[in-house]
């Protein structure tokens, strides 16, 4: 196909691909031959660098986990929250009962920041480029974490109300700077091969499982929840440092190089008028319908996870796993562990394609009412409706396929994405996937306020 032809196809659907060549200055950092002569062949193929030791793959899968581990830090430490900050624990009588809807507020709280600014991040350069954005981000995440630490080890129970607040603007600063981390974050990865956008949504899942394992180590070795809560932020932060540090290793890498070199080559191609007014709605509707698969899934779980699962109380009270620790098992780390799974999945399989994908999104949200019809109690409310799944082992499957479904079906949206527009605009449409993603978490939260209404 004639070059002057293919500039006229803005869009990948009908447009043959083209091949891949190197700059000259990429040619002279290839490796030299070895004994088989593979070094040449690359060269002559105009083959891209191999990610080595998958190093890329992995440095992707971190930042993955760096962007939800502040989210999944506060929402593990529930009980701390709960129990010890907002219960019983406070010596001064309040008005408001700050305990009840902790978890909602804390979701409205985190999420409205990060929703405006995944959003905005697409039009306005906060920070200014790339590399800025990102280290300015985990820059004030790691101070806000360190004031977070500060209040946990303070003696609130005279002042409930200010530690509430505190912790609520917190919480906004906290997600306005992951709301442009992780936006970006996606917008970089979409130039890469699909599987790296993978390696993100891998590591948001791991995420999860790594929080959920730390508070059981923390509630097993520890009486107090205040010193849990303590070392659940420090690893936060220990986390976001080490995101800090390998991401500064990604423009020494010849293969991330090599993607990026193309992905800039792409964006040059275009004359100063288009760079100046990205058709961004353009992108919007080629992407739509993954972008609609995206913000559906996210919705039906954060709907029922956490304000409603982390809810569901045994209904044996013989049941093998104790009180102290149900909900970890079967809410938190079920959702993460199994959340991750499905994650991991579409590294091998890639079903359905991107025409179907709807149809099972589509169907997951038959788990927003069968969450309500188990054993669904929230702090200090009596259930009036009759509990259809008492059985745990029921409820416990229900958790699994809502869990599954959630990694699985998300990191095939994802994926799926960036590849349904033209190479130069993929930034972009993965920015446009990671504000879908965050509207569809915050819609699903402000659904899930609806939960007590339901008993």
């Amino acid at each position: 196909m004639a070059e002057g032809k293919s500039e006229k196809l803005p869009f990948i659907g009908k447009q043959a691909p083209k091949p891949v060549t190197l700059n000259p200055s990429w040619e002279s950092e290839l490796p030299p031959a070895d004994s088989n002569g593979k070094g040449s062949v690359l060269a002559k193929l105009g083959l891209p660098p191999k990610d080595r030791y998958k190093i890329v793959f992995f440095i992707f899968m971190l930042h993955g986990l760096g962007t939800l581990m502040p989210w999944n830090m506060f929402i593990t430490a529930k009980s701390y929250f709960e129990d010890f900050k907002l219960g019983a624990n406070n010596t001064v009588p309040t008005e408001v009962n700050y305990r009840s809807t902790f978890m909602q507020n804390m979701g409205f709280a985190s999420q409205i920041p990060n929703l405006l600014f995944n959003w905005l991040n697409i039009f306005v350069n906060f920070g200014g480029n790339l590399t800025s954005r990102i280290v300015y981000s985990i820059i004030f995440e790691v101070v806000i974490l360190l004031v977070t630490i500060v209040l946990a080890m303070m003696d609130s129970s005279q002042w409930p109300g200010i530690f509430f607040w505190a912790t609520m603007v917190s919480i906004v600063l906290l997600n306005i700077c992951n709301g442009i981390y992780q936006n970006t974050i996606y917008g970089i990865v979409a130039s890469l091969p699909i599987k790296y956008t993978g390696a993100v949504v891998l590591g948001s899942n791991i995420s999860g499982v790594f929080t959920t394992v730390m508070s059981i180590i923390c509630t097993a070795f520890f009486d107090s929840k205040r010193t849990s809560a303590i070392y659940y932020f420090v690893t936060a932060i220990v986390i976001l440092l080490l995101c800090f540090d390998t991401y500064f290793a990604l423009p020494v890498n010849k293969f991330f190089r090599h993607y990026d070199q193309i992905c800039q080559s792409n964006e040059k191609k275009s004359d100063s008028r288009a760079e100046l007014n990205v058709p961004y709605w353009q992108i919007f509707k080629k992407a739509s319908p993954q972008l609609f698969n995206i913000f559906l899934t996210f919705f039906v779980t954060l709907s029922v996870f956490p304000a409603i699962h982390a809810n569901i109380k045994a209904s044996d009270e013989d049941f093998f796993i104790s009180k102290d620790y149900f909900t970890l098992f079967t809410c938190f780390l079920t959702f993460n562990v199994f959340a991750m799974l499905g994650s991991l999945t579409t590294s091998w399989v890639q079903w359905p394609g991107p025409k179907f994908l709807v149809v099972p999104v589509a169907l997951r949200l038959v788990f927003i009412p069968l969450f309500i019809m188990c054993n669904y109690i929230p702090p200090d409310m009596t259930r009036t409706l009759e509990v259809y799944f008492p059985n745990e082992w029921v409820y416990w499957g229900i958790a699994v396929v809502m869990s599954y479904s959630s990694g699985y079906l998300s990191s095939l949206g994802m994926m799926y994405a960036p590849q349904t527009v033209h190479a130069k605009y993929q930034t972009t449409a993965g920015m446009y996937a990671a504000a879908m993603l965050i509207t569809g978490i915050f819609s699903g939260v402000m659904f899930s306020y609806l939960g007590p209404l339901f008993l």
